[in-house]
């Protein structure tokens, strides 16, 4: 016992009046351990129930991040104490170099606070379609600084958390399971209006991905420069696969539009030589 004494009080560092023992490495790796446990054990309570819904688990998701950053925070306090460093003399000493590294991060905290207002309005969550800037991304992560998104070609995605904030996201799993999806298409003048709004109709009503239980409709819309404008506008809960259905249906009509003869315009230049 009296030689284990010895070793936790032998001194690795001496330096004027600061003196760092073994014994305070020891409790700094206890400090580092149980923290560690403690977010174990929240994390498996918090995540206990198996059968959440998507929606629960991206709630769920955000309030264990949030609780992790303020423990670690907590631990970290409980470290510089351990190595002799008073916390609040650190702070009112360091006030001045805090605004300058506080200026030349700026954009870095910007993240972080984004991060923080993510993770506690959780007006986005795990697993929620999210397009930015024209890119459809699957959210993956959200981290403190920055979040994680796969996009539809199956490539992860780093997005600084104050683009998603200060930026117009338009979250398609949001409110609702399903989203009414659109799918324009022009035929020649001269083309059978009714035929054309059945075959759209159709064309998407047995796609096996739409929501045939909703109503599915399409329109004349317009009065082109060389063409009328229709649109048909369906239901779907495929939202991230959302491109690859489009195709499928758009194939569909084509294929529809080739058996009944009707043609899809395209422009065409006469020159007249004199």
């Amino acid at each position: 016992m009296e030689l284990i004494n010895k070793f936790l009080e032998f001194e690795l560092l001496n330096i004027g009046t600061y003196h760092l023992k073994v014994s305070t490495l020891f409790l700094v790796l206890l400090i580092v351990i149980i923290t560690k446990v403690v977010l174990i054990v929240i994390k498996q309570s918090i995540f206990r129930n198996r059968n959440l819904d998507k929606f629960d688990e991206g709630n769920v998701s955000s309030l264990y991040q949030i609780i992790k950053y303020i423990i670690w925070i907590i631990a970290f306090g409980f470290i510089l104490e351990t190595f002799g460093i008073k916390i609040s003399i650190l702070l009112a000493g360091s006030a001045a170099l805090l605004v300058g590294v506080g200026l030349g991060l700026q954009q870095t905290f910007n993240d972080v606070i984004s991060g923080v207002i993510l993770l506690s309005e959780r007006s986005i969550k795990i697993g929620d379609v999210l397009e930015i800037d024209g890119n459809i991304l699957k959210i993956q992560e959200i981290g403190l600084r920055t979040s994680k998104g796969l996009n539809t070609d199956d490539i992860s995605t780093i997005i600084p958390n104050s683009l998603i904030t200060t930026n117009k996201v338009i979250n398609w799993s949001h409110q609702t399971r399903q989203n009414r999806f659109r799918i324009e298409v022009g035929t020649s003048y001269g083309s059978d209006v009714e035929l054309v709004i059945r075959i759209l109709e159709e064309s998407a009503k047995i796609h096996p991905e739409v929501d045939d239980t909703k109503f599915i409709e399409a329109r004349l819309v317009n009065f082109g420069n060389s063409s009328l404008d229709f649109q048909v506008l369906f239901y779907s809960s495929t939202i991230f696969g959302a491109d690859r259905m489009k195709s499928d249906i758009r194939r569909t009509i084509n294929q529809k539009f080739i058996e009944n003869n009707v043609t899809i315009p395209f422009p065409q230049l006469d020159v007249h030589i004199k």
